[in-house]
């Protein structure tokens, strides 16, 4: 190697270091700055994202954010909600509109490796399906050849849908409507024979329509849909924040702290795991540039995850939907964390 090609590539290794430390931390120390996490949510789904009377937002979705911003400030509330459609909520995100997408929004390889996104963990696994009308008789999707399908445009559901009716012989008619909202009013008044999307979607949707008893979801589920919550490539220190604070609500239930018993549980931890997660033992919160009560004041203010769970989408919620495959690893589910440690 000459004197020139080394020059030439010790100048590109300078300049790639201080790109890379010019992006590094850009995201997380605006936030610091504003003093808030301005957080991408749905424009309206039951269990997941949704406003009061009041405009209180509350939901599984909801409660990534609030995580965040405990762990950032040490305050859940210190957050502002963007309600966006399917079709907005991407460019909201790489415009630095917000600094987080939680919405209903599926890990794909293209929107991981081609959009310019990472997607900082799966909040809950999902999978498409149908709803429909009772009166239709229908016992399965194989029946739907010939059916009129309402679609939220912008979804990955499109392509889904039409690989499925691809893949069994069958035919249908797409209605596409960019809100959700519009798709279940459809369904509701016989424009479509059939409505698809997420199954955690289509149970939140069936308890708007007037008369929800009247409306089954099919058994059939025809794709992985892995939902989570997602930031833009270039700041590490705020996807790790937002991975793992996800990751302590998800430990925590697991050790079994819940915000009802966390301040006895940090006072006398009953393993060196626990100790490190709510800050009693080690310094591990200097990693994530965090002080160490990071994870306790997520637990604290927010809950574990069987807690934000249940109150949003399972057994005390409307939607009364199974924990499944959201379950932890020991219990039956593929929900599982890494350590702090």
């Amino acid at each position: 190697m000459n004197k020139m090609m080394l020059s030439t590539l010790v100048a590109a290794a300078t300049l790639l270091a201080a790109t890379s430390q010019a992006y590094a931390g850009a995201t997380l120390d605006a936030i610091k700055k504003k003093g808030f996490v301005q957080c991408g949510i749905s424009d309206g789904l039951p269990g997941f994202s949704y406003a009061d009377a009041s405009g209180n937002f509350t939901g599984l979705d909801v409660d990534i954010c609030r995580a965040t911003a405990a762990a950032i400030f040490g305050d859940a509330s210190k957050v502002k909600y963007t309600p966006l459609t399917a079709k907005e909520r991407f460019t909201a995100l790489q415009s630095g509109e917000v600094d987080i997408l939680s919405r209903n929004t599926t890990w794909t390889s293209a929107r991981d490796g081609g959009m310019g996104f990472m997607f900082a963990g799966v909040n809950y696994y999902d999978g498409i399906g149908f709803l429909t009308h009772n009166k239709a008789g229908l016992k399965s999707a194989k029946e739907l050849d010939g059916a009129t399908v309402c679609i939220q445009a912008g979804t990955d559901t499109e392509l889904n849908v039409a690989d499925y009716f691809k893949a069994n012989k069958m035919k249908y008619l797409p209605v596409t409507f960019d809100r959700s909202d519009e798709s279940a009013k459809a369904l509701d008044t016989g424009r479509c024979d059939t409505l698809a999307s997420d199954q955690s979607q289509l149970y939140a949707l069936r308890i708007k329509l007037g008369k929800p008893d009247e409306f089954i979801v099919l058994p059939e589920v025809i794709s992985k849909e892995p939902l989570g919550p997602v930031v833009r490539r270039g700041d590490d220190d705020w996807f790790t924040i937002v991975k793992w604070s996800f990751n302590a609500m998800l430990n925590a239930e697991e050790m079994g702290v819940s915000s009802k018993n966390v301040d006895q549980m940090a006072a006398k931890p009953t393993t060196p795991d626990m100790a490190h997660l709510l800050g009693t033992g080690g310094d591990f919160g200097k990693d994530l540039k965090l002080d160490n009560k990071w994870a306790f004041n997520i637990i604290k203010q927010v809950g574990n995850y069987q807690e934000s769970f249940d109150r949003n989408v399972g057994k005390d919620s409307a939607l009364k939907i199974a924990r499944g495959q959201n379950a932890l690893w020991k219990d039956g589910g593929i929900q599982y964390a890494p350590p702090v440690r």
